[in-house]
């Protein structure tokens, strides 16, 4: 059977252009389009898509109020098409927030350099998301309370890598440039850890978490109970334009009990405070006078993911070794299955989201099916384990 989809947008060009696309795949079809937030309402009610695509900006009715009301009442995967603009970062976090399971840049040079490859890649967020269709439900998410007075990190001068982290870390890039982005298509049985009452006793340094698809409810679900004197520092890999960043970590912060910046080179790594990578860099981690700090590098060719958490774990393995709590949340693709084998490879320990609260199963099914997984948590349960793992209770 085929996927049916719901294309909401206020320009005819646009509703036109995203139908071709989708009517070209053999396994979707548009069977209807809207052109405001009131129609696509009704016309969710009327005939019940698998999947509706919906701008933001938009005459009567705009996309993130008519998100909030599908989500309420015929509850349906939603991408959002955005602008990649400040306001378009707030605006999208805003529909996240309210219950889109995605979204892309509105401009298709943006999604990807060569147009096949956007075409491939909007058919396959489409094909994702509706997996997502059955018992899907609006997010709840109760913010923690708003800091007055949130303290930034310091700003250490730049200095130069050491030799050895330079190259420790030139392997790791080019480790992961072969990293494989396949979607994971087919889901294999697994048993979810009840979240534990004690710790496992490991000494933990450092915290890193991955992820895509469905992150950034998810990040702001694990990241708001946890404490402001949380023991380590936090590195987060979200995969998100450049634009989006800077407006994400801001949203983050507000509602966090910990400091959540973006990151930029040179911060030092502080306990209780979350480092966002900033979108279309690499983030690395570097050896500098006083301790470890963060080296922010123009990616290179060849790499996927900007940011990719590969790299990033991959780094985090030589720097801390055995202290490493990395988790790998919702997400389609692959990216951190190869840096998770580097940090288990040195000892560390590896969390994935289990399949059930995944908008996408496919980053931490990778996780899973290699092998690398010490646990498998269910997305609400996550900050009470991390809080009992690390003794922060």
């Amino acid at each position: 059977m085929k996927i049916k989809v719901l294309v909401v947008d206020d320009s005819s060009f646009f509703r036109r252009r995203v139908s071709e696309i989708i009517n070209a795949d053999p396994e979707m079809e548009v069977i209807d389009t809207a052109k405001n937030g009131e129609e696509a309402i009704i016309k969710a009610k009327l005939l019940r898509p698998d999947v509706i695509t919906m701008d933001i900006e938009m005459p009567v009715l705009d996309g993130i109020s008519a998100v909030k009301a599908i989500m309420k009442d015929t509850p349906t995967p939603i991408l959002m098409f955005s602008s990649l603009t400040h306001q378009g970062a707030k605006s999208t976090l805003e529909a996240l927030e309210a219950g889109a399971a995605n979204f892309l840049p509105k401009k298709f040079e943006d999604i990807a350099k060569d147009k096949a490859e956007a075409v491939k890649l909007l058919q396959q967020n489409i094909k994702e998301i509706s997996k997502r269709r059955s018992g899907l439900r609006a997010p709840r998410i109760t913010p923690a309370p708003v800091r007055s007075a949130p303290v930034a990190p310091d700003r250490l001068r730049k200095n130069t890598m050491t030799s050895r982290l330079h190259t420790a870390n030139a392997v790791n890039v080019r480790h992961v440039a072969d990293v494989d982005s396949a979607i994971l298509e087919t889901r294999t049985p697994v048993t979810v850890s009840h979240v534990r009452k004690r710790a496992s006793g490991k000494k933990y340094n450092l915290m890193v978490i991955g992820a895509s698809t469905g992150g950034p409810v998810a990040l702001q679900k694990v990241l708001t109970p946890l404490r402001h004197d949380f023991p380590l520092p936090i590195l987060l890999i979200q995969h998100m334009p450049a634009t989006f960043t800077s407006a994400f970590a801001a949203r983050l912060n507000t509602l966090c009990q910990i400091t959540v910046k973006e990151a930029q080179h040179g911060d030092r790594l502080r306990p209780g405070v979350a480092y966002l990578a900033p979108g279309g860099k690499q983030v690395l981690i570097e050896s500098k006078a006083g301790g470890l700090s963060l080296k922010v590098i123009e990616s290179p060719e060849g790499i996927n993911y900007k940011p990719s958490v590969d790299i990033t774990f991959g780094s985090a393995a030589q720097s801390y070794r055995d202290k490493v709590l990395a988790i790998v949340l919702t997400g389609m693709g692959a990216d951190g299955r190869d840096g998770a084998k580097l940090l288990k490879q040195k000892g560390s320990t590896v969390w994935a989201q289990d399949a059930q609260s995944c908008v996408v199963y496919g980053m931490p099914q990778a996780i899973v099916n290699a092998g690398l997984a010490d646990e498998q948590i269910n997305l609400p349960e996550i900050a009470a384990r991390i809080n009992i793992e690390v003794g922060c209770r």
